[in-house]
């Protein structure tokens, strides 16, 4: 498994942020796209994690923009900005390789996109972990290379506000400064299918703690996906970014 690394910023966002994620719990009425907006919390500084290595090779480039194309020389499809909002490094999951050109999965809508980036503007690393999700069993499951590690239980999305299915990657790492999100919170390469933003943010799905213990084994978000906070810092102290996160 590769992923791949556009700059060498640390791995932990300073930023208090996941107005940016979809998460948090369900209330009595769905919010709709059209929700006024929370105020952001303000930033906090915190301690960088410091990641467990991972087998593989490490080339670093420093640059500010990669653009993603429908294929090699092809046309334009979208520019990312290193680093991103939250101060995290920009990261693609690697799907194959051909002649410096690297098709990648893409964090944005919709779901599942892909692209293709020059190889010699990124950072190659290979991965050994990765994560299923099970809607059904509500359980998040660690693997090293392919072998079961251990399973988590969690929370996910409701029936009108879903967890999305598919193949996606953790994109940022972050220390929450508001309540209900837990020690930490990783933002994923998934957006919700039904909200198109949330709490000013753009939907994106994230995996991270939780303040409402009960709610773990239940359908009971907006689309994030929730663990005990013990399992969360476990992983946060062991996953880079560009990890695969399976979602069914």
């Amino acid at each position: 498994m590769r992923s791949i690394l556009v700059s060498g910023t640390a791995l932990l966002a300073a930023a208090a942020l996941l107005f940016g994620l979809t998460a948090c719990g369900a209330p009595a009425t769905v919010p709709t796209p059209t929700e006024t907006p929370v105020a952001a919390p303000v930033p906090v500084p915190v301690p960088v994690v410091t990641v467990a290595p991972v087998a593989g090779q490490v080339d670093t480039a420093y640059i500010a923009n990669v653009t993603a194309y429908d294929a090699p020389e092809g046309v334009a499809l979208a520019g990312f900005a290193n680093p991103i909002a939250s101060g995290a490094p920009l990261t693609f999951f690697v799907e194959s390789e051909k002649d410096g050109w690297l098709r990648v999965r893409l964090p944005m809508r919709p779901n599942g996109s892909l692209g293709w980036i020059r190889s010699s503007e990124v950072t190659l690393q290979t991965l050994n972990y990765s994560l299923l999700v099970s809607t059904a069993e509500h359980s998040v499951t660690l693997l090293k290379d392919d072998v079961v590690v251990e399973t988590f239980p969690a929370a996910v999305g409701t029936g009108d506000t879903p967890t999305p299915l598919g193949e996606f990657f953790l994109t940022e790492l972050l220390a929450p400064t508001n309540g209900g999100y837990g020690p930490f919170a990783y933002g994923i390469s998934a957006f919700s299918e039904v909200l198109n933003t949330f709490g000013g943010g753009p939907g994106q799905i994230g995996i991270h703690g939780t303040d409402d213990a009960a709610s773990i084994g239940q359908s009971a978000s907006h689309g994030c996906i929730r663990l005990h906070n013990d399992a969360i810092t476990m992983l946060a102290n062991l996953l880079p970014l560009g990890t695969p996160i399976r979602i069914e």
